[in-house]
């Protein structure tokens, strides 16, 4: 017997429920940093795909690290495969790019998994920036989220000032907010959460979310916490992600991921923290 043989799984055997493709840092929660501990708490066996590797985000005065090789991280995605642990998952998530050619592999990597494994489902968060800092990611990988990931996935998860740029023009009310989700609506892609949607049509303290689907739209409003920390749209993606793996209905997955997302800034500005944190209170409700 050889050693592959050995080590091959029993028939039908679950090796991992989710897997997740972003970002990595030693200090702070973004990323599969963050993204991991949720799904976890929501009871998920969880494969950890790093697209950089940072001591820190960008905000701090010293930064080191980098994208990951890319040789490093096409090969990782294929021992998923060749350990089964790809084609026998339910859900692919993913978040902060590297490069643009991490996202076209990732892209031609789920065509090939999907293959085996039809059910595999998708979700991005295409991180691309925010409307207080701009871009901050490589403005190419605007063209890769629209035109190679986007339409292979089931739902997306995009802040206003992204959907902006997948779009292509700026969206003044939540009604042309509703008009460009509604655009990336196919038969594949079946539903569009848009955070901090529409900020000008919203009080100053307040934020709202919007839920588009093909069935029609949820206008979800939630205290804003002015907490500076980083990661709470990585948070946000995987509370929803995990939720909906343990069968949550979506529109309910996002009212809880809204809810959870405030109380995790609420706790963090208590305590005075610069970065994110899983309260234990809040892990263990995700658990129910």
């Amino acid at each position: 017997m050889s050693a592959e043989e050995s080590f091959r799984p029993s028939a039908g055997a679950r090796l991992i429920d989710a897997i997740s493709v972003q970002s990595q840092v030693a200090y702070g929660n973004v990323g599969n940093t963050i993204a991991v501990q949720v799904l976890q708490a929501c009871g998920l066996q969880v494969a950890a795909v790093p697209t950089v590797i940072l001591g820190n985000t960008p905000h701090y005065p010293t930064m080191h690290g980098g994208a990951l090789v890319q040789d490093w991280f096409e090969g990782i995605l294929d021992d998923l495969v060749a350990r089964e642990a790809a084609t026998r998952a339910d859900l692919v998530l993913a978040g902060y790019l590297g490069l643009p050619a991490q996202g076209l592999a990732l892209a031609r990597w789920l065509d090939r998994v999907r293959a085996a494994n039809p059910a595999l489902g998708f979700q991005i968060d295409p991180v691309i920036g925010d409307r207080d800092t701009g871009i901050y990611t490589d403005p190419a990988l605007i063209p890769v989220w629209r035109d190679a990931l986007a339409p292979r996935a089931e739902g997306l998860t995009p802040n206003h000032f992204e959907l902006e740029q997948l779009v292509g023009h700026t969206l003044p009310t939540l009604d042309a907010c509703a008009q460009a989700a509604a655009s990336l609506l196919s038969e594949v892609t079946r539903w569009v959460v848009v955070t901090s949607a529409a900020p000008d049509d919203c009080p100053g303290d307040r934020l709202q979310v919007l839920l588009l689907t093909r069935e029609g739209s949820e206008r979800i409003e939630h205290p804003r916490v002015p907490h500076p920390v980083k990661g709470t749209g990585d948070l946000f993606s995987a509370l929803i992600a995990g939720r909906r793996a343990r069968g949550v209905t979506l529109a309910e997955a996002v009212r809880r991921a809204c809810d959870d997302t405030v109380a995790v800034l609420r706790h963090g500005q208590e305590k005075g923290w610069q970065e994110l944190a899983l309260p234990q209170a809040i892990a263990r409700r995700l658990a129910d």
